[in-house]
């Protein structure tokens, strides 16, 4: 009978004590610089439970607490949270790959519904519109869309990830590692996916049933979704092929809205804006019908016993409807639009079909000298939204014509080569990691005129719009982790960067109500260059095996992004175009973590301070003469102060209940912003910086009745956030209003065996109504089957 490190939920437990001395010899055999650390002769291990059971693998809750790989491998100085897949499996009810870090601390995902394709990650002091402020990576791919800052275009490509393909997801806090540039400020989300050692195959199904209410919409929303993975592993050479298809129906994801109730009809809802002025509910729009499909493989094949090379393809496509519904009645009771030109645009088709290849090199001596070396290519191979230009003058009709809007051809490449050289081998007292990082982003976003616009024609040669751009980085960067006396270890680094923008081009034109165009205003946008030096400081002091004290400094240059550089700015029929020199954000982070580990967890408390010069925000400004314009650009001094307590155990209370949870208070201010307009006379400083709640809370529970049942009950809480930089956005649960939240969540985990699982779950069971700018969704039941083989 096999015999395994115990279970959380193993109901017997047996100290082996007689264990205890011949470990501890072993150990002091082969001390090294761990145990000299500590001035200690031996390392004294901990009592390991044994348990008689026929599995070999230690609880999924403790796998959660080991070092994240690329965080060990690198030494890299950041705080840090995790999960496995078998916690996630048991805790989350996943549908997309977003939602395996729902409970991480200080972390939300703007996911508006299923198979959204515009969930941004928020971080401890970014929000929801901050998407190259964060970095998230699938092993060596970069999903971040660095290419925008903002919640629609700049959303990571989480699509690419299979939930089957998750292996573990790491988060690192703050900028303080000279490996990542400075859209690190917020953190580094780390996904690595999954290999097999023999073969497999995994068959997945998920359904999900969303109930919404609200106005005059009243609907349930359904999404099914198919897993299937299979690989093996031949001698040098493994494979994994994973496919996943979902479709999915989405609550409305907007509201038509009008400051008076039309002429001559009935059926609106009286309502305001996050402003407090009028804004009738006039019906719904964005009732999203999606279609998406992502295949992708991983192909690794030793080269020697230490180099491993892996190349990986993937292909996303996504084909989305969004159709509105009308609330309003004409005189005969029959609906109509009203000649409400809003409805025609919320009702829109989309289709995307993107390919992205990456392709690593990664020696594993465990000796001397490690590198790495991985390229990776994201492609718009085809991308276009169309929607009509107008609705008809009665009924519930639009017009034929219409715009498309086209990313065909945006694209970006990253290129990264990383040393990591241990003179005294691993764990020494010096371990230098190095490297050198290279990026394009390119641009190309036009918006034609169609006469079908629900036709197969993109284009009828009447250009509405055009934005293009390029935007390259080269960066070289070094660190030192020197344990430099016993417990104590001192990380210090730099990054040297040179960054240009070029090649920008806008066009806009000005239109009359049957889609004509009345003016036409271009340029050709000037070349931008920055060189910015980023230094990195980290001081670590273990005083004990229980205790850890983490001091960091970090400093972060974040550069424009080429969607903030080349924007196009209107004020009703009237257009301009800013001139685009955004310098880049200067960002100086400090943090103070200080660690208890337990042996079945730890406790982490951190003090974090962030202060940010020429922070690119969109606000209110003169841009010529005395017009405000809202639009792209610097603000003077923000500051970000706050606290965070997260804590983990798996014996919490009793036996078989393990626990996470996490609190996170921010102070969010503006400091200086000379460029801020206003009509009514409003100051934009001391107010709180937009989209940054003051707190956060998540907490989750699971019990193991038996070691097949895993029972989870879940809650995430944000607190107050503001969408304006003057703060004067008080409406809640409005459409466009930015609202405090508190959603509780259940999950129900059956395992027949470690590789088959039913589970049945249900998200907002509090059934809690919301707004973030978008509704988002009421009460959701998700049942899922998991089958490998």
């Amino acid at each position: 009978m096999k015999r395994h490190l115990r279970s959380a939920h193993r109901p017997t437990r047996r100290t082996c004590a007689s264990l205890r001395l011949p470990l501890a010899l072993l150990a002091s055999a082969g001390a090294g610089p761990y145990n000299a650390a500590y001035g200690q002769d031996a390392l004294e291990l901990p009592a390991i439970d044994i348990v008689e059971s026929g599995a070999n693998t230690t609880s999924a809750f403790m796998q959660d607490l080991t070092v994240p790989p690329i965080k060990e491998r690198f030494q890299l100085p950041q705080t840090s949270h995790s999960a496995t897949a078998a916690t996630i499996a048991q805790t989350i009810n996943i549908i997309d790959t977003e939602d395996s870090v729902k409970y991480f601390p200080s972390l939300f995902v703007r996911k508006r519904n299923y198979g959204d394709t515009q969930p941004v990650l928020a971080t401890r002091t970014w929000g929801v519109n901050s998407s190259a402020r964060s970095l998230v990576y699938a092993d060596d791919l970069l999903l971040s869309a660095l290419i925008a800052n903002n919640n629609t275009l700049g959303a990571p490509r989480w699509g690419l990830v299979s939930p089957e393909e998750i292996d573990r997801v790491d988060f690192l806090y703050g900028p303080f590692a000279a490996a990542f540039p400075g859209n690190s400020m917020g953190g580094v989300l780390q996904i690595t996916t999954r290999m097999p050692d023999k073969p497999i195959a995994v068959l997945s199904q998920n359904e999900a049933f969303q109930t919404f209410n609200r106005y005059g919409t009243k609907d349930t929303y359904r999404t099914d979704q198919t897993n299937i993975a299979i690989g093996n592993k031949s001698g040098d050479f493994s494979w994994f092929l994973t496919g996943n298809y979902q479709n999915s129906y989405s609550q409305p994801l907007s509201f038509v809205t009008s400051s008076t109730f039309p002429a001559n009809t009935s059926g609106a809802f009286a309502a305001l804006n996050k402003l407090g002025t009028p804004a009738n509910v006039l019906g719904a729009g964005g009732l999203l019908h999606t279609q998406m499909v992502n295949l992708s493989g991983k192909f690794a094949f030793d080269i020697t016993p230490s180099l491993r090379m892996t190349y990986q393809v993937g292909y996303w496509s996504n084909h989305a409807n969004s159709s509105v519904q009308t609330y309003l009645r004409d005189a005969t009771g029959a609906p109509t639009f009203a000649g409400i030109s809003s409805f025609a645009n919320s009702n829109y088709t989309l289709l995307e079909e993107h390919l992205t290849n990456a392709l690593a090199f990664r020696s594993h001596t465990d000796g001397v000298f490690d590198w790495d070396l991985s390229l990776s290519n994201y492609y718009f191979l085809h991308d276009t939204q169309k929607n009509p230009f107008g609705v008809t003058a009665t009924g519930v009709g639009f017009s034929a014509n219409g715009k498309a809007a086209r990313l065909d051809g945006t694209n970006w490449i990253n290129g990264d080569f990383k040393g990591i050289w241990r003179p005294t081998g691993p764990g020494g007292e010096h371990e230098v990691s190095f490297g050198l990082h290279g990026d394009r982003y390119f641009l190309m976003n036009p918006t034609y005129g169609t006469d079908i616009w629900n036709g197969a024609s993109e284009s009828n040669g009447l250009v509405y719009s055009k934005g293009r751009g390029t935007t390259v980085t080269k960066a070289l960067w070094a660190q030192d982790a020197w344990r430099f006396a016993p417990g104590f270890k001192l990380t210090l680094g730099g990054r040297l960067e040179q960054w240009e923008a070029l090649g920008g081009y806008n066009l806009a034109t000005t239109t009359n109500s049957a889609g004509a165009v009345t003016g036409t205003i271009s340029t050709s946008q000037p070349t931008l260059n920055a060189l910015r030096f980023s230094p990195k400081l980290s001081i670590a002091w273990t005083p004990s095996r229980e205790w850890e004290i983490t001091g960091s400094f970090g400093q972060a240059y974040r550069f424009p992004t080429v969607t903030e550089l080349y924007q196009i700015i209107s004020t009703g029929s009237t257009y301009a175009i800013p001139n685009p020199n955004l310098r880049p954000e200067n960002v100086l982070s400090e943090e103070l973590a200080i660690e208890r580990k337990l042996d079945d967890g730890r406790v982490r408390l951190s003090v974090f301070n962030e202060n940010v010069n020429d922070a690119i925000i969109s606000q209110t400004a003169y841009l010529t003469g005395q017009i405000p314009y809202n639009y792209v650009m610097n603000v003077d001094a923000i500051r970000n102060t706050g606290v965070e307590l997260a804590a983990q155990k798996e014996h919490f209370l009793f036996d078989a209940l393990e626990a996470l949870g996490s609190v996170t208070y921010v102070d969010s201010r503006i400091i200086k912003d000379t460029s801020w307009a206003s009509s009514t006379g409003t100051t934009v400083v001391g107010k709180r910086v937009p989209y940054v709640p003051d707190w956060r809370v998540t907490a989750a529970l699971t019990y193991h009745p038996t070691k097949e049942w895993a029972l989870t009950a879940a809650m995430r809480y944000s607190g107050k956030q503001y969408s304006t930089m003057d703060n004067t956005d008080v409406v809640s649960n409005v459409y466009g209003s930015f609202d405090s939240f508190v959603v509780a969540d259940v999950r129900a985990q059956y395992k027949l065996n470690d590789q088959t699982w039913i589970n049945l779950g249900i998200d907002n069971i509090n059934n809690e109504s919301y707004t973030l700018f978008h509704p988002f969704p009421g009460r959701t039941f998700v049942f899922g089957a998991h089958v490998q083989f």
